[in-house]
């Protein structure tokens, strides 16, 4: 479709998005609905855009006790991203209403329920139904190429844009990697089902306490380490991935 072609030259040749997908919502209206407590406008699809994080500041997580390691990962493979995602976003949202269709961005890190501690919108949802991952034991979206070393935005659409593909098959295996390292224990190590709650797979509640011990001591709020030990993200392929 032209104004599809047209979307994403601009997120990946102009903007430099390394992920590019559409995912059909038409079967998770309900969670969408509910998760944003029905204030989003019910568009049927969701573009979903990505950027990988750089390599070698993820890899120095492990030392994250560290000012120097705090201050990188922040700014670079959160702060930084996070705002050229939603950049992008916004972007491609006026390109979709420039051509007379309805757009909503979604924010591209930005809880909106403390109670339940989730955003508006789910962008893992997005592109794991856009078919660029699959969701993984930390209940991150895993890609084959840079594992859960990226970050996500999403718009919402009426375009004429077709969807560019299915889920992908968990591929986690018996790995425990992620589980085993998390400092607070956080994720039970099931594997991912659209049927079970999230609570069942991820205990968001401690993660929360965990970032609050460290702001409580004036320390950045910075962990990772589920994002730092995923085989698949240090494989450390780089490509732009356009469904």
């Amino acid at each position: 479709m032209p104004i599809q072609n047209d979307l994403r030259e601009f997120a990946v040749s102009d903007r430099g998005v390394n992920y590019f997908g559409v995912a059909n919502l038409a079967k998770v209206t309900d969670f969408v609905r509910e998760q944003a407590d029905g204030l989003l406008p019910e568009l049927a699809l969701a573009i979903s855009i990505g950027f990988d994080l750089p390599d070698p500041i993820v890899d120095m997580l492990p030392h994250r006790e560290k000012k120097a390691v705090q201050v990188s990962y922040r700014t670079h493979a959160y702060d930084i991203v996070n705002k050229r995602l939603d950049l992008v976003a916004s972007e491609i949202a006026s390109m979709i209403r420039t051509n007379g269709f309805k757009a909503f961005p979604v924010a591209s890190s930005e809880r909106v329920d403390d109670k339940r501690i989730c955003a508006i919108f789910s962008h893992k949802l997005a592109a794991n139904l856009s078919g660029l991952g699959w969701i993984g034991k930390s209940c991150l979206l895993i890609t084959p190429e840079h594992g859960p070393r990226v970050r996500w935005a999403s718009i919402l659409t009426d375009a004429p844009l077709q969807a560019t593909g299915e889920p992908l098959a968990n591929q986690c295996g018996d790995c425990m990697e992620c589980v085993d390292i998390c400092p607070v224990k956080a994720f039970t190590g099931r594997l991912f089902s659209a049927d079970e709650p999230r609570d069942f797979r991820y205990k968001a509640e401690k993660c929360d306490a965990y970032f609050r011990a460290m702001q409580a001591k004036g320390e950045l709020k910075v962990c990772g380490m589920c994002i730092y030990i995923c085989p698949f993200g240090k494989q450390r392929r780089s490509k732009s991935i356009v469904s």
